[in-house]
């Protein structure tokens, strides 16, 4: 790797290890806690590629992008982030930033990212500047720093602009809906109508010109649109076939699986292949556990600003809200945080009103359970739980290698986090031969990244 590197970052520990780990690599290096100096260096003609935060002292370093694309136009600017937000994504993405990376990230794989930008000419293009405030984004329950969520704001913000129609898919409770909304309400169409439709509303001669009719070119989503039968679905194939050129934006969420019910004849072939242009997979509570504690904190604010009393969660509070289930995913979450905000004698939440509030709530159980239970005793539990959260009705059809593949991936992502990356190790510890973890790997689409975390 070869260029002058621009970092930029009020955490001196940052900037210290960024420094030498691009010193090593054969670049030089010019770093500072203050984005006045930043813009000095960027206006003398120095660097290649720039690397900054976006809080800083005397800043917002997301601001300062069309600035130096206008002083330095093609000149790459990574930005790195603790304000794990879709507005953060969004913006960076809108400021035409060359990548985007929370914090904590992986020194490697900033590595590789500044390697193929000092590679890359980035095409100079004026910004076009995110319109959302602060408030407004504060609103928004899209929280998270785990890899899942960090790809979701990443895959929103590449196609926010895009006229592709986007289906929505997850649990019930994860927040489809949210984000459709924030995919039309950050997007070039943010000044026109964004319509949720229903079966109810292409009913009739009129249903589907009126629908036409009060989106104005704007966005239409069809909620829970598998819910919908197969009459509504011809009715919404036959509009999206008379569509013209002032077309609203399609966008559908789904909690069931669309596929299966294209087997069962359940659903229209001809429908489904209009809807997914993109298709925007939700990660559950479940596989985001780490968000937890963040969302948490997130409800708690976001309820004080509403008029609420100020709380604090206990750190074993906490722990036990990061242990639960929450089948009803973030939805769930916020309504326990609220009533956790109202219901407590102070100002901390301690443990013990939380037990009392989430009650019989089914907790995420280790290994070996609470009674000193087998592995084989906690899945029974957790499996009968699944089969009771679908009220009677059975599971879509293809349990069996679901059930496989939720439990084998995750074993495989934590046995290599745990191993560093490193695929023999990973295999050894497995005891399973290294081709076949390799397979594995592949077809379970695992990321894997030989790394050290930086904080």
């Amino acid at each position: 790797m070869d260029g002058t590197i621009l970092v930029a970052d009020d955490d001196r520990t940052i900037r210290t290890v960024l420094t030498q780990a691009l010193t090593r690599a054969g670049c030089k290096v010019h770093a500072t806690s203050s984005l006045v100096t930043l813009m000095r260096w960027v206006k003398e003609g120095k660097g290649d590629l720039v690397i900054s935060d976006v809080v800083m002292p005397d800043g917002n370093g997301l601001e300062q992008l069309p600035k130096i694309a206008e002083a330095r136009p093609g000149l790459p600017v990574i930005v790195i982030s603790a304000q794990n937000t879709i507005m953060t994504a969004i913006q960076a993405a809108e400021a035409e930033a060359y990548d985007y990376l929370p914090k904590p990230f992986d020194l490697p794989d900033l590595m590789k990212r500044a390697a193929r930008a000092l590679e890359v000419k980035r095409t100079a293009a004026p910004a076009r500047g995110a319109q959302a405030t602060a408030q407004e984004s504060s609103d928004l329950p899209l929280v998270g720093r785990t890899p899942a969520m960090q790809s979701l704001y990443k895959l929103v913000a590449r196609v926010m602009n895009t006229a592709l129609p986007v289906l929505i898919t997850g649990e019930s409770g994860t927040g489809k809906s949210l984000i459709a909304r924030a995919i039309h309400d950050f997007s070039d169409r943010r000044s026109l109508p964004f319509v949720t439709a229903s079966a109810a509303d292409l009913e009739g001669a009129d249903g589907p010109s009126g629908l036409l009719s009060r989106a104005r070119g704007g966005s239409i989503l069809f909620d829970e649109i598998g819910d919908m039968g197969l009459e509504a679905q011809a009715r919404i194939v036959r509009m999206l076939d008379q569509f013209g050129d002032t077309a609203p934006r399609v966008m559908a969420t789904s909690q069931g699986d669309l596929g299966a019910k294209l087997d069962d004849d359940s659903f229209r072939e001809d429908l489904y292949y209009r809807l997914t242009g993109v298709t925007i997979a939700v990660p559950s509570l479940r596989e985001r556990v780490d968000d937890i504690p963040l969302l948490a904190e997130h409800f708690l604010h976001k309820t004080e600003r509403e008029g609420g009393p100020s709380r604090r969660l206990s750190s074993q509070a906490v722990e036990t809200i990061r242990s639960y289930s929450w089948p009803g995913n973030v939805r769930q979450l916020e309504n326990t945080v609220r009533r956790l905000v109202y219901t407590s004698a102070g100002e901390e939440i301690s443990l013990a009103e939380v037990d009392a509030v989430l009650g019989n709530q089914p907790a995420l159980e280790p290994v070996q359970g609470r009674d000193g239970d087998k592995l084989s005793a906690s899945v029974t539990r957790h499996l009968r739980r699944y089969f009771d959260l679908h009220g009677g009705m059975l599971p879509a059809p293809g349990l069996y290698n679901r059930i496989l593949r939720e439990v084998e991936a995750p074993l495989i992502e934590i046995a290599l986090d745990a191993t560093g990356g490193n695929q023999a190790k990973c295999a050894d510890l497995l005891g399973i031969n290294r081709n076949t973890l390799r397979k594995k790997i592949t077809d379970l689409d695992i990321q894997v990244t030989r790394r050290r975390k930086l904080m």
